[in-house]
């Protein structure tokens, strides 16, 4: 049996800044690609505290997601990517306000540097 595999693209997220797609999905799971704190309208980043940063990054993945035919409700695993672990309590007391039950699996990690020097990426994998 051959699996689909269909590349997911919307305007309400930010375009990709590289070889790379917003999401792809197949018959049953979408996997999004990590989302930077970028103004898909403007293009330009958000600046400011981690909680708009982290606000903005989970907006851009609710617009794949929905895309895609799915929703923040539906996902799976998270990975936040951190430039910065002292602001972990920051990004998580948003976090939570965008998964109130039955929160996904995640696991969140300091890195060296992200894209365009931003502090904060996250990408996820949902269900359809």
């Amino acid at each position: 049996m051959k699996m689909v595999r269909e590349v997911i693209s919307t305007a309400d997220a930010p375009k990709a800044i590289g070889p790379y797609s917003q999401g792809i999905a197949t018959a049953d799971l979408v996997f999004c690609s990590g989302q930077i704190p970028m103004n898909p309208e403007t293009g330009e980043l958000v600046h400011g505290t981690i909680t708009e940063q982290t606000k903005q990054c989970l907006s851009n993945l609710k617009a794949v997601l929905e895309a895609a035919g799915s929703s923040l409700s539906k996902v799976v695993k998270v990975t936040v990517f951190l430039n910065n672990m002292d602001d972990f309590l920051m990004m998580n007391e948003e976090y939570s306000k965008w998964f109130t039950k039955d929160p996904p699996a995640r696991a969140a990690v300091e890195v060296a540097r992200l894209p365009k020097d931003v502090g904060i990426e996250i990408q996820a994998t949902a269900t359809r």
